[in-house]
């Protein structure tokens, strides 16, 4: 149930690949690595309930320093590479760290957070040394290889990507049980990850800082798989190293899969990807139609999950239940869900309310009680604010974050169903969608386009759009204008900076003449 148990049985296999610079971690440099990382975490005076903080992309020492920081109790806190040095040095002082790793590769942040960071933080960098950074593989390499005393289990210690304000850090207590004991939140991990077992591969293109890239390669090792690594995320690239590898497991959002799909189908079939046992996706929601999409074309390995960072509660759909129940993220398989109305009563199945998990596990918003507070009801259960319902077997629909809501005219407008129909287009790569101050409705739809090829941007295309989405939905529902982009502000995990759109906008009153 840890690294160190596959290091002597299998020394040799990998457990990190990190595909851009061809790197290759075996079970047993990770064991000795993750030893001495944890030596050099005790010798600088770190103990159980600490907290170190890594700022880098992914590569071949994430893994190793998370595990150090794992086996010996700490905290770690991974932040999201693409935040400026106000925004980390804020996470890096929230959540009290006391030592920082870096990059060379973030040199240029690094540099700026000087003047930020306390004088007391212990500061360190991947692949090279400053005269302020010391060189992490030099402090750890002369450490003792063998494991500290009194290992018990540390835990990720996340914030949130700041969608709809600034970051909140999610603070899951430790349990002081030794390293490696199995535990409940561990076995649901196993189990949403498609129950990996040993040697197995999963691809995983996302950053590490965000949860789900980081436990399910955490889950990898603890059963004796690997993780294939790249630093970023291409459509055609991750089909071929799916193919190199012949990984069994792989990890998703939807945005990515929209991406594959709109390849040529000739270029997509050119590769061998019969190996994956397990597609696993969550962190927004899939569209219908790209989800049904992706289970012909990869088969049905297809397994989606919905939580999220809290820990709080999780649901499963495997792709046979998906086909028959389409729209559905599934049954609580972490935590009972239930739905709640602006009251705070149960609701009866069919009918939306906000989403809540009863009997889960408990989090909080580091140094922020009132957060914490306004993520329970009255009777004790935690919710991530998002909308949905459940129909008459539990399974769970979700109708959009409470936080995006449009009303427009006294009516509700949920954006997610207007950006999955956009999406589908095929002129249409990317689509955001958001209400916008307007001074007879209160609020009016609006969408914001990255098309297939900009050079199709304008009026035309808009109109097309607009008639598109009324095939299907009322007209109160659909954009009363679409813009278009180059790109929209949207995070490696798939999740998209609503914020930054809408503020584009709120200075902007507009008038609808009907």
């Amino acid at each position: 149930m840890y690294p160190g148990v596959f290091a002597e049985q299998d020394p040799d296999r990998p457990a990190c690949i990190a595909t851009d610079s061809g790197e290759v971690v075996t079970f047993a440099e990770l064991e000795e690595r993750s030893n001495q990382g944890a030596q050099l975490f005790r010798q600088l005076g770190l103990r159980e309930g600490d907290c170190i903080a890594l700022y880098m992309e992914n590569n071949a020492r994430f893994m190793e320093i998370c595990w150090a920081a794992q086996r010996s109790g700490l905290f770690y806190t991974c932040i999201a590479t693409h935040l400026t040095a106000p925004e980390v040095a804020y996470i890096v002082a929230d959540c009290d760290a006391r030592l920082l790793i870096t990059s060379v590769a973030k040199a240029a942040v690094a540099t700026e957070l000087l003047e930020l960071l306390p004088s007391s933080l212990e500061l360190f960098m991947v692949g090279e040394s400053t005269e302020s950074y010391s060189s992490w593989e030099q402090a750890a390499g002369t450490q003792p290889t063998q494991r500290i005393a009194g290992e018990t289990e540390g835990h990720d210690f996340l914030y949130s990507s700041g969608t709809t304000g600034r970051p909140k850090g999610v603070r899951i207590a430790l349990k002081g049980v030794p390293l490696g004991e199995d535990t409940e939140f561990f076995s649901k991990l196993k189990a949403i990850s498609g129950n990996p077992s040993e040697g197995d591969l999963m691809y995983s293109p996302a950053p590490l800082y965000h949860a789900a890239p980081l436990r399910f390669c955490m889950t990898m090792h603890r059963v004796g798989g690997g993780c294939v690594l790249p630093t970023k995320f291409d459509a055609q690239e991750s089909l071929r190293l799916i193919e190199q590898h012949r990984c069994t497991h792989s990890l998703w959002v939807p945005t990515m899969f929209v991406r594959m799909l709109k390849l040529p189908e000739d270029l997509r079939r050119q590769y061998d990807i019969s190996s994956l046992q397990a597609a696993i996706h969550g962190a927004a929601p899939c569209p219908i139609e790209v989800k049904r999409a992706m289970i012909d074309w990869f088969g049905p390995v297809l397994l989606e999950y919905y939580g999220g960072s809290e820990g709080n509660g999780l649901c499963l759909i495997d792709s046979h239940e998906t086909l028959e129940r389409p729209g559905s993220v599934g049954r609580g398989v972490l935590g009972e869900v239930r739905i709640l109305d602006e009251d705070q009563q149960e609701v009866e199945p069919g009918v939306d309310g906000t989403v809540y998990f009863a009997e889960g596990f408990e989090f909080e918003y580091y140094k922020d009680p009132d957060k914490t507070d306004q993520s329970r009801s009255r009777q004790g259960w935690t919710t991530l604010g998002d909308i949905g319902h459940v129909d008459e077997d539990g399974y769970l629909y979700l109708t959009d974050r409470k936080a995006f809501m449009i009303i427009t005219g006294g009516v509700n407008v949920y954006p997610q169903e207007v950006e999955n129909r956009l999406i589908t287009h095929p002129a249409v790569l990317d689509v955001a969608v958001f209400g916008i101050p307007d001074e007879d409705f209160g609020e009016t739809v609006k969408a914001v386009v990255q098309p297939m090829d900009f050079e199709q941007a304008g009026p035309e295309l808009e109109q097309t759009l607009v008639a598109y989405c009324r095939e299907v939905l009322s007209s109160v529902k659909c954009p009363r204008s679409i813009d278009f982009d180059r790109a929209l502000p949207r995070e490696a995990n798939g999740k998209l900076y609503k914020r930054l759109l809408k503020d584009r906008y709120a200075g902007q009153v507009t008038r609808i003449v009907e």
